[in-house]
């Protein structure tokens, strides 16, 4: 993964005027959604448990409707998987919280300091995301709440890379998570599929225009695709899903799912 970083963007006078009205309609739409799934999950979390039946189709609207304010292509190829499991995907942008969660219903699996996040945490949280340490101690903890999500129904997606790219890329994947998909009583009926995630910059701007890596600011970044007068796009692709029991180890499972969401890059990236 390349360390340099994309040239910063100049951003004219009509950008920031651009960049403050999807600004505001951003945030209007993220609040009247988390509005509206917090009085959900009130009726919701009684009646069901984790079973998360109705507010799951909040998160995706807010999603779709994302990208309609920025005025952002979005397409998606292949079919999610209706059987019960995880999904893992390739990681290059925070837009990716919008990519995945505007096609399928899932749940990301995200490290424990995300939860403590200004803003961001609280969102986090409200739509079920799974927060997990880096303390092997914990292993074991871990592996029985994924368990339990996954026993409830819920799709589990982590990103396998560890990091996020600059999109030009698959970095190989780690297999520390995928071990919680082989226990004893999860293997023989959950499914993993994997996901590859596109993104085309906007005309004459870098390639690496949406992807957010090493130490990149969240805050110049955000603003340098809210103000892009033309934006670019994002495509999904859905690869075929496969049964965690076909595969002898964690190592296995992942080497193929990462060959997966690897060939849905287009041919100069598959390489990179």
């Amino acid at each position: 993964m390349p360390d340099d970083e994309p040239t910063p963007v100049h951003i004219p006078p009509l950008g920031w005027v651009l960049a403050a009205l999807r600004a505001c309609l951003l945030i209007v739409l993220l609040l009247s959604g988390l509005a509206v799934l917090l009085i959900l999950r009130v009726i919701e979390r009684p009646a069901f448990g984790l079973r998360r039946p109705i507010t799951p189709y909040i998160t995706q609207a807010v999603c779709r409707l994302t990208f309609v304010i920025l005025q952002m292509r979005y397409r998606t190829e292949g079919q999610p998987m209706t059987e019960s499991g995880a999904v893992v995907a390739n990681h290059a942008s925070w837009l990716d919280i919008f990519t995945l969660n505007a096609r399928k219903r899932i749940y990301f699996v995200s490290k424990s300091e995300v939860a403590g996040w200004p803003g961001i945490g609280t969102l986090a949280r409200a739509v079920g995301t799974v927060f997990i340490t880096r303390d092997r101690s914990q292993a074991r903890a871990q592996t029985a709440l994924f368990e339990e999500r996954l026993l409830a129904g819920h799709k589990l997606l982590f990103f396998p890379e560890g990091t996020s790219t600059d999109g030009m890329r698959i970095l190989p994947f780690k297999s520390t998570l995928f071990a919680a998909l082989l226990t004893p009583s999860l293997r023989d009926s959950l499914h993993v599929q994997a996901l590859t995630v596109i993104y085309t910059a906007p005309p004459g701007q870098d390639p690496r225009f949406y992807g957010w890596w090493g130490d990149m600011d969240f805050g110049p970044h955000m603003l340098k695709v809210l103000a892009a007068w033309r934006q670019g796009s994002v495509r999904v692709v859905f690869h075929p899903p496969v049964r965690a029991a076909d595969f002898a180890d964690r190592k296995a499972l992942a080497k193929h799912l990462e060959a997966q969401a690897r060939s849905g890059m287009p041919p100069e990236r598959q390489h990179l």
